[in-house]
């Protein structure tokens, strides 16, 4: 059953005559919640030796990952807490109201589909290339490679931590705040997703303690290109949390893009491995190359046809993700009303 108080008076927030009811918190107390969050998230990442990387300690180190894993679970519980008082306290609140704010209830099954089947479009290309240049698809059939990414610590955090706990933290804690203090839904979508690329800006100083030899300039470009696909797909998840009401709709979209990484872009089919930037949450290339499974083409072997067809997907891929946006982006939960085309 829908919740009833404060869902109506968010609707009313953001109706074409919406009521003179004032924002739950300032838009300055989301802001800087927004940031402590974020700065509760990353730095327990650098307060232990067991999650500090170093020279000679890979942040890939199996040990590594499970400290952090730990530390992200317990900020996310600590942040959680924190805005379900606020949700209580200044929202007035009841709890299937809270949970529905937070996109925890109820659980809408066919919008996490339709999100999946949006992704699926967008990446008609990729799927093709991985599924039958790289003849993968009878291992995806069999779920050989599920089995195998989820054996491994890399793969546990690149596919399912990783994900869950950036969009609990990011969309599921954010986004309610912000609605609370009665900001528009499209500021929302572009503001929001911010924070989530602001996190991974760290990225930089760990690429250049555990790559000394690399220059500088390559260690800040690949972490401004990693700033922008974090901040664009979070704008997507921004969108889809909105539009569904439901985390998890944003956590499997967040799962499938790490998994499918990011797109070739140039270069022939079976020839070159692609762009080597790692996707949203996948930290870096090499962890992706490592949780896959080997046979893939690489030796120019396949005719130019393979080539033509990828990128004939990728185009029509994307026309299709356009076209069918707004379609598989409806829930029945969403928390706020956006008017097409505005």
């Amino acid at each position: 059953m829908a919740p009833v108080g404060l869902y109506h008076r968010l609707k009313s927030y953001y109706s074409k005559e919406p009521r003179e009811i004032p924002p739950a918190i300032s838009t300055q107390s989301a802001a800087a919640l927004s940031i402590l969050f974020t700065v509760v998230y990353v730095l327990p990442f650098y307060l232990s030796k067991a999650t500090r990387p170093s020279p000679t300690l890979s942040r890939d180190a199996p040990s590594v990952i499970r400290a952090r894993i730990r530390a992200v679970t317990s900020a996310c519980i600590i942040c959680s807490i924190a805005v379900l008082l606020i949700i209580f306290r200044v929202g007035k609140a009841t709890v299937p109201e809270a949970l529905h704010l937070l996109g925890w209830w109820p659980v809408d099954v066919l919008a996490v589909l339709r999100t999946l089947l949006l992704c699926i479009i967008l990446f008609a290309g990729p799927l093709f290339e991985a599924g039958f240049a790289e003849g993968r698809l009878k291992q995806w059939m069999r779920g050989t490679p599920l089995v195998e990414t989820l054996s491994s610590w890399t793969g546990w955090r690149n596919y399912v931590a990783g994900p869950v706990t950036e969009e609990l933290v990011f969309r599921s804690l954010l986004i309610p705040l912000h609605l609370l203090a009665k900001m528009t839904p499209g500021r929302i979508v572009f503001l929001t997703p911010l924070y989530f690329g602001i996190a991974h800006v760290h990225h930089f100083y760990e690429f250049t303690l555990t790559h000394p030899e690399a220059p500088v300039l390559l260690a800040l470009v690949r972490s401004l290109v990693q700033f922008t696909y974090t901040s664009l797909f979070g704008f997507f998840a921004a969108f889809v949390f909105l539009r569904t009401g439901s985390v998890y709709a944003a956590i499997a979209a967040h799962s499938f893009c790490n998994w499918m990484g990011l797109p070739r872009f140039w270069g022939r089919v079976g020839v070159q491995a692609g762009v080597p930037i790692s996707p949203p949450g996948t930290k870096r290339d090499d962890e992706r190359a490592a949780t896959e499974s080997p046979g893939a083409v690489r030796d120019g072997r396949l005719g130019i046809a393979w080539t033509v067809v990828y990128y004939l997907l990728l185009i029509a891929g994307a026309f299709g993700f356009y076209q069918q946006f707004w379609l598989l982006t409806q829930g029945s939960a969403a928390l706020v009303q956006f008017q097409r085309g505005k």
